[in-house]
């Protein structure tokens, strides 16, 4: 019981540092000499990343954002498995704990983190494949129709507890995309109050 205690402990710790690394922002410096927290938007995130540095930067980043969701998640399942709550549980706090890196990262003094949605979808491309693959559909078909990334990452957002629930049929996994859904949300409230405005930038 204490080394599953300890196991866990460790894993939501080294879960949030690895989170918490700004990589778009680390890549954006090292390359272009820039700070993203000056330019477009002022997020560290792949869309702000492909202002600077094109679709390459842009896609290292979503791929590396993507990575620190994915590994603490695939941990977690390696560690505990997926079966049964207690299991589950750990796992999905794991995964939460890395995607609050992302959002409140220790690095940057829990400030200026991301919106998330690439550090979600790497957390649950492990825990539910085909969730993701279901949420990416209505994200690409969002995005293709408004024009607008901040839309469809919404949309891919809200898609991902419904499927997660068809897909799973746990409740642990169900209620962990519901509650990645409404961080989300919370962190795009000002691309909401510009959606609804009709001036949040297009593609």
């Amino acid at each position: 019981m204490y080394v599953e205690i300890l196991a866990a402990s460790t894993l939501i710790t080294g879960a949030y540092l690895l989170g918490s690394i700004p990589f778009g922002l680390v890549l954006s410096k090292i390359f272009f000499a820039a700070d993203l927290r000056s330019i477009g938007s002022g997020n560290i995130g792949a869309t702000n990343a492909r202002r600077v540095g094109g679709w390459p930067l842009g896609l290292a980043t979503l791929i590396l954002d993507m990575a620190k969701g994915a590994i603490p998640a695939a941990m977690g399942l390696l560690l505990f498995g997926r079966s049964g709550y207690m299991a589950q549980t750990a796992v999905c706090v794991a995964a939460l704990a890395a995607f609050l890196g992302h959002l409140y990262p220790v690095y940057l003094r829990c400030k200026t983190g991301g919106k998330g949605v690439a550090t979600a979808g790497g957390c649950f491309l492990v825990l539910s494949p085909v969730a993701v693959f279901s949420s990416l559909a209505v994200f690409i078909g969002v995005t293709a129709l408004f024009k607008r990334v901040s839309a469809g990452s919404l949309a891919a957002a809200a898609t991902l507890p419904i499927a997660v629930y068809f897909a799973e049929k746990s409740a642990v996994f169900v209620l962990g995309a519901l509650v990645f859904f409404i961080l989300i949300l919370l962190r795009h409230r000002e691309n909401i109050i510009r959606l609804a405005n009709n001036t949040e930038p297009r593609i």
